[in-house]
């Protein structure tokens, strides 16, 4: 099973909020995951982005690739 660190959309119309999430490559977007590793939530000003380290590295540990998107939120939360 291939794993993917990505995101999903969470909120209602116009008003995005994502989890940062651990799942299947085969799962659809919005659809079941493994584990919740974090979140971010463009809207807010700053922007704000949390990430559970000890969750993050357990699965980049196991191999799971994140997303590009996903990648340059990581660089964005390390430098801040």
């Amino acid at each position: 099973m291939a794993v993917k660190i990505r995101l999903t959309r969470m909120g209602r119309k116009k008003k995005p909020f994502y989890r940062i999430v651990a799942a299947n490559t085969k799962a659809p977007r919005d659809g079941k995951f493994l584990e919740i590793v974090g979140t971010y939530d463009p809207m807010q000003e700053p922007v704000v982005i949390t990430i559970h380290q000890e969750k993050l590295q357990n699965w980049l540990d196991q191999g799971a690739q994140p997303s590009t998107t996903v990648k340059s939120l990581l660089k964005k939360a390390v430098s801040a």
